[in-house]
């Protein structure tokens, strides 16, 4: 686990210079879908300065097994930029419930993910940023705490609007 978190803390203090078409200030809305319980989140992106960006997420479901929530920030730190396309690594902190089959009760997890990512757009199209991200994940979900890789597509993970 400390090697783990040296690493991040590695990855998130490599000094780099970047040569893409700026974003800084613009902020980009969209989804996500990156969590182990599948809870689909609305999902904003701000990108703070040309190395780094802050990002939150929000996702609610309501159904008659009960109420739902997914609440998350991340913090991402770009290695490598061209202009329709970012290399970055991210760190994201997650909070959410669901419904327990087993045990017949909403549950409260968490998710800690240390990730690769890229986000890309298409020339004539930069408002508008696909991602997909790759790392590993600390999680607690139905029950059992694990630790595992993670993959997701350019579907699963996000798509952002820049305004």
């Amino acid at each position: 686990m400390k090697n783990i978190l040296l690493a991040l803390f590695v990855i998130f203090n490599i000094n780099t210079s970047v040569n893409a078409a700026s974003l800084v200030g613009r902020l980009g809305m969209g989804f996500s879908n990156h969590l182990v319980s599948n809870q689909q989140t609305l999902s904003l992106k701000l990108q703070k300065t040309r190395s780094t960006a802050l990002g939150g997420s929000f996702g609610i479901n309501s159904s008659s097994e009960g109420t739902f929530y997914a609440l998350g920030g991340k913090i991402y730190r770009y290695i490598y930029e061209e202009p329709q396309l970012n290399f970055y690594s991210a760190l994201g902190l997650n909070m959410f419930t669901y419904f327990n089959d087993e045990e017949d009760e909403v549950e409260q997890g968490h998710q800690i993910d240390g990730t690769f990512g890229t986000e890309f757009s298409f020339q004539g199209l930069e408002s508008i940023g696909f991602s997909f991200e790759f790392g590993m994940s600390i999680n607690k979900y139905e029950g059992e705490n694990r630790v595992q890789t993670i993959g997701q597509s350019v579907i699963a993970s996000a798509i952002h609007f820049y305004l």
